[in-house]
């Protein structure tokens, strides 16, 4: 059966498994000679790849618990972030933040390290406080900070390699709502303005073509309580897709059909309760590469990198992604030295997309940055050694849980084996 990623970038001729029970998930590990487990494949890198057993774990049974003192609750790992929210809301509570977008898996997000935005908020494996994991010996066995505790610290970033996680009991908040505010702004301003723009709002993070002179500014901020809003879209898609056709057929307009878009109005407001305002839609395909810079180059190198595109009018025709994230203490964390300004650099999946991503990470590495692990990169196991002082620790839990491989694929032999 054939298994492809959301961007169809990756594939996979592969057996795909639905077990319906930890039971069943077991008996699947137990037999298998090489697994790897498979979210909504919004994994660019080859993460999930399998030419052998792919396991789902949407039809997993499963239930949510909330602890007695609301603070923590036990989630299932295969439940979507969509999913998971809905159900917190109903306990009236929340995540501390999302992404946003929100089909991943709970597990699947927090293997990968994956964020949303914000000075003082870590990623979603910041949230983590244990797992309940089936080994590689087929046997579950629960980890946290004092249980089994070296493998907990590596499973928070696991990129699956650890075992099957079933459950997870994660931190949450008293529900809360949030307004959303998006206008345009001159780069020039945001450039100077944006640190002063993080101590102002809880979230603000902005959109940036780079054929434009203009960025697209999100905030959000805690409101008052109020009904769902209508709207999940941040930019129409619908016209945003005929440039980007337009410009697969002539690269060269890109500069101008960028421009065009940009004198569009495009301010909106939003409220409403969080995990609704979080994420957004996302139907037009494309690949992505995300660099976690040390907080203080982010700008510089977001200016570096826009002045290479425009120098040689490259037909790079989706924007830039700019966010900052908090420092955390996990392993393998691109957070863990600090805190980070996230720069996302994407392209329409119809374009080239290789040679551009080359050259944009040799500006990305030079400046310090450390890639995000589910997003397009070039990493190798020396590189891991050298950006990551846990590495060998991290590959020391991973040989101790898995010594025969069956959790790894030719990518992450590549990286870790």
């Amino acid at each position: 059966m054939a298994w492809s990623n959301w961007s169809g970038s990756v594939t996979a001729a592969a057996q795909i498994a639905r077990p319906q029970s930890e039971d069943e998930l077991a008996m699947l590990v137990r037999s298998a000679h090489r697994l790897r487990v498979a979210g909504a494949g919004h994994s660019f890198m080859p993460l999930c790849e399998s030419g052998e057993l792919i396991a789902s774990l949407d039809d997993l049974a499963g239930t949510m618990r909330v602890a007695a003192d609301r603070q923590t609750a036990r989630i299932p790992a295969g439940w979507s972030i969509k999913r998971l929210t809905a159900a917190l809301w109903e306990e009236g509570l929340a995540l501390a933040n999302q992404g946003d977008v929100n089909p991943q898996s709970l597990a699947g997000a927090m293997a990968t390290g994956t964020h949303g935005t914000g000075a003082e908020l870590g990623s979603l494996a910041t949230f983590a406080r244990g797992f309940r994991l089936v080994g590689a010996d087929g046997e579950a066995r629960w980890c946290d900070a004092d249980t089994n505790a070296d493998l907990y610290q590596a499973q928070r970033l696991s990129l699956g390699l650890f075992g099957v996680a079933t459950e997870i009991e994660v931190a949450v908040v008293p529900a809360f709502h949030l307004a959303e505010r998006i206008e345009k702004r001159r780069w020039a301003e945001i450039r100077e303005s944006y640190e002063e723009l993080t101590r102002e709002h809880r979230h603000v993070e902005f959109w940036f073509f780079p054929h434009s002179d203009q960025v697209i500014l999100k905030t959000l901020d805690p409101c008052d309580p109020c009904d769902p809003p209508r709207k999940t879209t941040d930019m129409e898609e619908a016209s945003f897709r005929r440039i980007l056709d337009i410009a697969a057929r002539l690269p060269f307009l890109t500069p101008f059909l960028q421009r065009l878009m940009m004198r569009s109005g495009l301010a909106s407001r939003r409220r409403g309760p969080a995990h609704s305002i979080f994420p957004s839609d996302r139907t037009i395909r494309f690949e992505e590469m995300e660099y976690e810079m040390p907080r203080a180059v982010g700008i510089e190198t977001l200016d570096e990198v826009v002045g290479w595109i425009r120098k040689k009018r490259l037909p790079v025709t989706f924007p830039f992604e700019y966010r900052v994230v908090a420092a955390d203490d996990i392993w393998m964390s691109p957070m863990n030295a600090g805190p980070v300004a996230a720069i996302s650099m994407h392209q329409y999946a119809k374009m080239p997309w290789q040679n551009l991503f080359a050259e944009a990470e040799t500006i990305f590495r030079g400046a310090g940055g450390r890639p995000h692990w589910a997003k397009r990169h070039t990493l190798g196991r020396g590189d891991v050694a050298a950006l990551y002082p846990m590495a060998a620790r991290y590959a020391a839990v991973r040989r101790a849980a898995d010594p025969h491989g069956k959790f790894l694929n030719p990518h992450l032999e590549s990286l870790f084996a």
